[in-house]
């Protein structure tokens, strides 16, 4: 048998010729229940039972978590974004006060506060780990008028700041909320993320390390708080139907509630496992110019949510654009995320900040996420490494393929 392929060309990245690496391809994530004959018996178990709201299934989840995340109240809502809402509302935002967040976040962060009347004020993430800077967020509080609250994300799953975070909403005499939508599973300085703020919310959407199909879970150390939270999510009635503020519906249903105990199951382990995988793709790719992993500190324990580079486009020879361009003849899908930043999305042209950010614009224009699955092995991590530590020394080329095309 006679192929056209030399044996050079095998070492030549996809976009130039070369065998792909993934030519079966890639997905960015991929969903595996963890115990489908366990989840199956749940299941029946809720249908059987006639209750598919405002059971114990639910009630169940709760406990489990909040043993999980070592905080008393833990409330369960139909989705983060939700329970952000609702945790704002609870803490008085509106009148459209400014809440402090940071520009590179998903957009539910900026919606959140929105919806429970306030208004986003934009600041800038850290260099090291693109969560949001305690420096540049004190700041822009200090020139504020009338700040209503502080919302950091612990993006990727890396912790925040929250020492340093804690002390400027102290000092400023504000309730301190986290998006914590990645970070179920994650610890600062050995220490769950859960109980830094009034409260954390966590989604178990199905791109998260725990999933219950759709759902989050607020998380807090604050009694009042969270009967709140679980008189808000049932439209704000308080069980006789004379409601006591405009509430949502954000119940979790049983059917969620169940598939979320099943994920809960192992998380620890999984959380582990996605931290090998990263310091597999690191080694592998360590020493190529121009390309550095969103990392925690030391101490930290990331989920990974998203295995994520950062590139020095000069340095690396290829722009994030051109290098997913190059991942995608591997086969291998990837995202910018999260580009554009919130503060340069139309949602929020109107409050005129897209400028304001120079440092979270670069950051955000260099990012580029790569596949990692909590059921992924070490050779398909090294796969994906070795496609891009092939591309790199061909970047020339690359681009004048890419330019092109």
């Amino acid at each position: 048998m006679t192929t056209d392929r030399t044996a050079h060309d095998l070492d030549r990245p996809a976009v130039l010729g070369g065998a792909p690496a993934f030519p079966e391809g890639l997905p960015l994530t991929r969903v595996r229940v963890p115990d489908r004959e366990g989840l199956l018996e749940r299941l029946a178990g809720v249908l059987d039972s006639g209750m598919l709201t405002n059971g114990p299934t639910v009630r169940e989840l709760e406990e489990r978590a909040a043993e999980l995340l070592e905080v008393p109240h833990v409330v369960a809502v139909s989705n983060c974004t939700a329970g952000l809402m609702l945790v704002l509302q609870a803490a008085g935002v509106g009148g459209g006060r400014p809440v402090l967040m940071p520009g590179f976040s998903f957009s539910a962060t900026a919606h959140a506060a929105h919806w429970a009347g306030g208004t986003p004020l934009f600041a800038e993430a850290r260099e090291q780990d693109i969560t949001l800077d305690p420096v540049d967020a004190e700041a822009r509080l200090k020139t504020a008028d009338s700040p209503a609250a502080i919302m950091a994300t612990h993006v990727y799953g890396t912790p925040c700041q929250t020492e340093e975070l804690r002390r400027i909403a102290d000092a400023a005499g504000l309730p301190l909320v986290y998006d914590a939508a990645h970070g179920l599973g994650s610890k600062r300085r050995g220490v769950p993320v859960g109980g830094f703020g009034l409260a954390e919310v966590f989604s178990m959407s199905p791109t998260k390390v725990a999933v219950a199909g759709e759902g989050g879970l607020v998380a807090t150390r604050d009694a009042a708080l969270a009967r709140t939270i679980r008189t808000a999510r049932d439209y704000g009635n308080p069980g006789d139907y004379d409601t006591l503020f405009p509430g949502l519906n954000a119940r979790m249903s049983e059917l969620h509630a169940a598939v979320g105990l099943t994920w809960l199951a192992g998380l620890p382990e999984r959380v582990a496992h996605r931290g090998a995988l990263v310091a597999e793709f690191a080694r592998a790719t360590a020493g190529l110019p121009g390309l550095r992993l969103a990392l925690p500190e030391e101490g930290d324990t990331s989920t990974f949510k998203d295995l994520t580079l950062i590139l020095d486009a000069e340095a690396f020879g290829l722009d994030n654009r051109q290098l997913a361009d190059a991942l995608k003849a591997e086969g291998i899908d990837t995202r910018r995320y999260f580009y554009p930043p919130v503060n340069r999305q139309k949602a929020y042209a109107h409050l005129g900040q897209a400028e304001e950010l120079p440092r979270t614009d670069r950051l955000a224009a260099s990012v580029l996420t790569v596949p990692l699955w909590s059921h992924m092995d070490a050779a398909a991590v090294r796969r994906v490494a070795d496609a891009v530590v092939r591309v790199q020394p061909f970047a020339a080329e690359v681009r004048e393929a890419l330019g092109r095309a």
